[in-house]
Parts: C-alpha cells; sequence; structure tokens
C-alpha cells in the first residue's frame, strides 16, 4: 500500500470511529402495557394535585440544576421560610429559642441565595442553632459548614451520611469539590430521637436509598394561628438511572415506612428539599396575594399527602420495570 493510501485509510479508519463515538444513545424502548397501565392508574388517583408529579417521575424525571429559578425568600408559614430555587430549597423554621435549618443549599449559594435570603426575610443567621441535613451530598450540607463555624450552629446529620460526606468515594455520586468541605462532624440524626428546640421538636425518619442514611422529616407549622404537621422525605431520586436496582428496592421499602409514620403523625402539610415535581414558584407567589379565605397551597390535606408518596412509589417501581424491559 503507498504512503497515500496508508494515510487515507487511517483516516478512513478514524473517521468511521469518529462517527461511531457520536452516535447518539439508542432510544428507549416503548413502555410495555403493563407500565402504561401503571402509570394511567397512578395519573387517575393523583388527579389534578399531584398530576405533575406523576408526569416529573413518570415521564420526565430530571436532576437539580444551577439554572432553576430563584424563588423569592418567602415565608410559607407562620415560623417556616424558604429560600433557594425552585430546584432546591432550604427550610428556616422559627422555635421560641431560635432557628432550626433543614439543609443549607450548594457551597456556591452561600453569599448568592442562602445568607442573602435571611437577610430579605429579616432573619439573623447568628439565631440558626440547628442545622439539619437531610442527606449527605453537597447542595444539602453545602452552606453548613459556614453556620457551624460563625455562628456555631450544631449540624446534624445521619451517621452513615456523615461517612459518606467525609469519604464521597464510598457513597453515590461523584466526590464534591474542595469549595464543598463538609462540616466537622457534630450531632447524629436518628430515627427515635426527636431534636427538640424551644417549642419544635422535629422527628426524623430513616428513609435510606438516596444514599445510605438519607432522613425524611415531620414537625408541626402553624399557619393563620391553625396547627398542621407537616413532612419532608428528604432523600427522593431525581434521575431515573440515579440508584441501582438494589437501591432503589431499598429506597421503595423507605417510601412505604415513611407513608406509615406520616399517616401515623396525621400529616397534612407538603414540603421538599428538591421540589421540581410541583409548581413551587406558583405555589409561593400565591402565598403574596392571599386573601383571608384562600388556602395555603402548602397544606395538601392528609389523605392527599399520601397520595403524594403513592406517586413516589407507583413511579419508582415504574423505573424499576422499565429497566428489566
Amino acid at each position: 500500500m503507498t504512503p497515500i493510501r496508508s494515510i487515507a485509510a487511517i483516516v478512513l479508519v478514524l473517521a468511521v470511529a469518529g462517527a461511531s463515538a457520536q452516535q447518539p444513545a439508542p432510544p428507549a424502548k416503548p413502555d410495555t402495557e403493563a407500565v402504561v397501565q401503571r402509570i394511567a392508574g397512578l395519573k387517575k388517583a393523583a388527579g389534578a394535585q399531584w398530576g405533575d408529579a406523576v408526569r416529573f417521575w413518570c415521564e420526565a424525571p430530571r436532576a437539580n440544576r444551577a439554572d432553576d429559578p430563584v424563588i423569592e425568600p418567602t415565608r410559607i408559614f407562620d415560623n417556616v421560610y424558604a429560600i433557594g430555587s425552585t430546584g432546591t430549597v432550604a427550610y428556616v423554621i422559627q422555635t421560641s429559642a431560635g432557628l432550626i435549618m433543614i439543609d443549607a443549599l450548594s457551597p456556591n449559594e452561600l453569599d448568592s441565595k442562602l445568607l442573602p435570603g435571611f437577610a430579605r426575610l429579616g432573619l439573623d443567621p447568628a439565631q440558626v442553632k440547628i442545622i439539619l441535613v437531610a442527606h449527605g451530598h453537597a447542595d444539602h450540607f453545602g452552606g453548613a459548614g459556614h453556620f457551624q463555624q460563625r455562628f456555631g450552629s450544631r449540624v446534624y446529620v445521619s451517621p452513615a451520611d456523615w461517612d459518606l460526606m467525609e469519604t464521597p468515594a464510598r457513597g453515590r455520586g461523584p466526590a464534591p469539590p474542595a469549595a464543598a468541605a463538609p462540616p466537622k462532624r457534630d450531632a447524629n440524626l436518628e430515627e427515635g430521637s426527636p431534636i427538640t428546640l424551644g417549642d419544635v421538636t422535629v422527628r426524623a425518619v430513616a428513609v435510606p436509598g438516596h444514599t445510605p442514611g438519607s432522613m425524611g422529616f415531620i414537625f408541626p407549622v402553624m399557619d393563620r394561628g391553625q396547627k398542621h404537621v407537616a413532612a419532608l422525605f428528604g432523600g427522593s431520586w431525581l434521575t431515573p438511572g440515579l440508584l441501582s436496582d438494589d437501591a432503589m428496592g431499598t429506597f421503595i421499602g423507605s417510601v412505604a415506612r415513611f407513608k406509615e409514620a406520616t399517616r401515623a403523625a396525621g400529616v397534612d402539610t407538603w414540603l421538599q428539599n428538591h421540589p421540581l415535581m410541583v409548581p413551587f414558584q406558583e405555589w409561593v407567589g400565591r402565598l403574596g396575594g392571599r386573601s383571608r379565605t384562600d388556602p395555603n397551597p402548602f397544606v395538601v390535606g392528609a389523605a392527599s399527602y399520601q397520595t403524594f408518596l403513592d406517586v413516589l412509589d407507583g413511579c419508582s417501581r415504574v423505573a424499576l420495570e422499565r429497566r428489566r424491559q
């Protein structure tokens, strides 16, 4: 073969290899009739309240992103505030002895969202006595170290997720960047050991699956002087390939346990740290123009909250069935 032909042959091989490398992933297989029927049943049961949640988890799940729209820092209950974006939210609970914060956003959102949110709401970050980290990923613990070092906030994480945060290669997902260094090991979140600050007690419920030590929370909220019980499932999956089959099985078991715990506690109020499955911006906006008779959109009712968890369970089963097609 002449040198020119050799070069041409190499170019052709490289071109073919490059074309192969750029081929799109094969399309997903069509849903089986069983999956189609399961989704249809979920949509019917979910109704208008949770139709968006079915569409999100069963049809178009996605991860939270840096460009998720920022929400106006908002007082969503008499004693609870929301700061963050439509993809990731930190909640601040007012108690008679200071503030409890659930999650602390990403490390790069401390100065751009979290602290400005405190200022906008007239809250003093130095009053954050306790931070509850729902699970050990950087978009939940990112700002916790600052509060711990600057204000002496006590940080609670499950033992398994303390390990995950400190040795992230052992857990699921990539290691956090250097800027996402976790807070120092402080206090443990454990089921059966409620966390009390002043007049508010938060009950932690273990919901492993998303991470080994993911936790859910149940706590009282006040809306215009009326008491309600809120719950936050702190380790929901957002992308279908995130969890292994075994982890998804664990997760489905955790949803069942959380259903039992929330039913027994009379939970009637919905909160999520990744609220992508509802029109969160709209819900927050409705609070701003709320009349004396308008309901709070986050107070969904006890039966409806259980339906939300049914959607999470059902779409998790759909994700597993699709893998086995």
